[in-house]
């Protein structure tokens, strides 16, 4: 398989750590979802990219995919609808025959000071970035349960662990999945264990998060420069985060050799939390 390459040519080393598996990633054709799928191709996975409207941006990132060699299909729905997710997760399924990876990634904002919060802009953010990642899991977790293994990476943000001005629907949900994750990888590995599947020769399955920074991804370019200069002075690295730097530490907990790993959250946000 060539090597894919990410929107500013910044190139991944190729491997074979996902060969033969599935990866679902939910918001998959852009952004940190689309730098996600690159990095799970580089390692041989089959990519099944979910979205939500924009179609003829899906096919075009598909495309670039397959150019590459990679298998790819694309899944649209609304994570925040239970039958949707159910539908998809089972679409995959009936496409490539099994599912390894989900990765909860789809996310949105609708920035607001509390005052001017509306009811929809608070639940249509929890619904999205929250319940999606649980519909999503609860969908593919019995799958995974059934074959006794799989891997769940819930894309958070930095913002649920220090909060913004302005995110406080945004920050409850991202806060929200830390909580998601750990009661999740506890009931995996309980259920394996009581089915008998937790065999120390398997590759197990584990639910972790990943929780970036300030990444440089299409989100930021509203933001006013002064305002990322207030961000970036705020990091030690003294810079944004690359999409592909997030990436790379999904793939690692997605391999085989990351099974001794899960309940975790994983920060990539050059220090900022510190």
């Amino acid at each position: 398989m060539a090597t894919v390459t990410t929107t500013d040519h910044v190139e991944q080393v190729p491997g074979d750590k996902l060969s033969g598996r599935v990866a679902l990633v939910t918001g998959g054709t852009r952004g940190i979802g689309a730098a996600i799928c690159r990095s799970l191709a580089n390692q041989q996975a089959t990519i099944a990219a979910g979205y939500s409207r924009n179609e003829e941006k899906a096919k075009e990132f598909q495309r670039e995919l397959e150019q590459h060699g990679v298998v790819a299909s694309l899944h649209q729905g609304n994570v925040a609808s239970s039958e949707d997710c159910q539908r998809t997760v089972k679409d995959v399924i009936e496409r490539h025959g099994r599912l390894d990876i989900l990765v909860n990634n789809a996310g949105i904002t609708a920035d607001r000071s509390v005052l001017k919060m509306s009811e929809e802009d608070w639940y249509k953010v929890l619904g999205v970035n929250l319940s999606g990642a649980f519909f999503m899991s609860k969908a593919a977790i019995e799958h995974m349960l059934e074959r006794g293994s799989g891997r769940i990476v819930n894309i958070s943000s930095i913002v649920g662990q220090i909060g913004n001005i302005g995110q406080t629907n945004y920050a409850a949900s991202k806060s929200g999945m830390f909580g998601l994750t750990t009661s999740l990888a506890r009931e995996a590995a309980f259920s394996l264990q009581r089915s008998g599947k937790a065999d120390n020769n398997r590759i197990g399955l584990t639910v972790n998060a990943v929780a970036p920074g300030f990444i440089a991804t299409e989100m930021l370019e509203t933001i006013p420069e002064k305002v990322l200069d207030r961000i970036r002075a705020q990091i030690p690295l003294g810079r944004l985060g690359r999409p592909e730097e997030v990436a790379r530490v999904v793939h690692f907990l997605c391999a085989d050799a990351s099974s001794y790993i899960t309940g975790q959250v994983w920060a990539v946000n050059g220090g900022q939390e510190m």
